[in-house]
């Protein structure tokens, strides 16, 4: 890996992002709605209306509110909110932590699971173990998240009442874990069926490689021929999914949010639309294309460590 290579992916992260913020900037400005009225109401009067699009900036040419957004950006500053009249800034930091928790874990969820059931059907092709494994991760792929968070907290939160329901308890205490639970596994387990396939898949073709039986005639256990030497093999398509996946998560969570009642980027965005509070949402969106960029990019340079054939130029 060059420095070469890293500054022209650099330049590419900042040439992305720069269109997404024109981009969202323009869809935004194309949505029917009128923030005034939103904020006012619709018996508003036109004098009260007016008062309030002067104080928005939306009065303004449209070339003047991007030059002024524009300049925001660059200064690091997202905007205020019309809701709130916070910063955006502040606003998304209030809940990005609980959406990079959940996610985090979510997807260190998928990956356990998603590679031990991938390993173990490519290892016992043909058999009940790959056959589970295999109904399983369809079954997983299949069903909505919507609808397994309601099983699982129908479950193991109402009836069992092994686990909170809504919230996300305190950091003092075990309250905060236990509240993850839940969410946590309903957005890992549907990225684990996806994984395990991916594995699975990926691995059977390198079992049948040539460095696969010479590692096997020097008398290695199967367990370290597949979890060192072939596993191995397969990560630069798993590390793909993975990197996937969790830029997926950081902003697909609002469904689980919603439903676990849990603070989080994803249902401020939704709320914000909701409201059409444009400055909002265009920070939202922005700081979740930054993640899924900066995500890719870690992703690339995974690469160079878990596979040394890949030359980066």
């Amino acid at each position: 890996m060059t420095l070469e290579y890293l500054a022209r992916r650099l330049l590419e992260v900042f040439v992305s992002a720069l269109v997404v913020a024109v981009a969202i900037f323009i869809v935004l400005r194309l949505l029917p709605g009128d923030p005034a009225v939103m904020i006012l109401g619709g018996y508003a009067t036109p004098e009260s209306i007016a008062m309030v699009r002067r104080d928005l900036g939306t009065d303004r040419p449209i070339w003047e509110q991007f030059a002024e957004y524009m300049k925001g950006l660059a200064r690091g500053n997202l905007g205020m909110s019309y809701r709130t009249g916070r910063p955006v800034a502040k606003e998304i930091a209030s809940v990005y932590f609980h959406t990079l928790v959940l996610s985090v874990v979510a997807l260190f969820v998928s990956v356990v699971f998603g590679i031990m059931a991938g390993v173990a059907a490519a290892r016992r092709r043909d058999t009940w173990v790959d056959r589970s494994v295999m109904i399983l991760s369809t079954t997983g792929v299949s069903v909505p998240a919507f609808t397994l968070s309601i099983v699982l907290l129908m479950v193991f939160g109402v009836r069992l009442k092994w686990f909170p329901i809504i919230g996300t308890g305190t950091y003092s205490d075990a309250s905060f874990i236990r509240h993850l639970v839940l969410p946590s596994l309903t957005l890992g387990l549907t990225g684990a069926a996806a994984l395990s396939r991916m594995t699975r898949a990926t691995l059977l073709d390198v079992l049948s490689e040539d460095f696969i039986r010479t590692a096997r005639s020097k008398g290695l256990s199967e367990n370290i021929v597949a979890y060192k030497h072939a596993l191995r093999a397969c990560l630069p398509p798993i590390i793909t999914i993975i990197g996937m996946r969790f830029g997926q998560l950081l902003g697909g969570t609002v469904i689980v949010e919603t439903v676990f009642t849990r603070p989080g980027l994803g249902k401020l965005l939704v709320d914000a639309m909701w409201q059409r509070d444009y400055i909002q949402v265009q920070g939202c969106v922005l700081i979740l294309a930054l993640a899924f960029l900066g995500i890719n990019l870690v992703t690339d340079l995974f690469y160079a460590f878990s596979d040394p054939r890949i030359q980066f130029k």
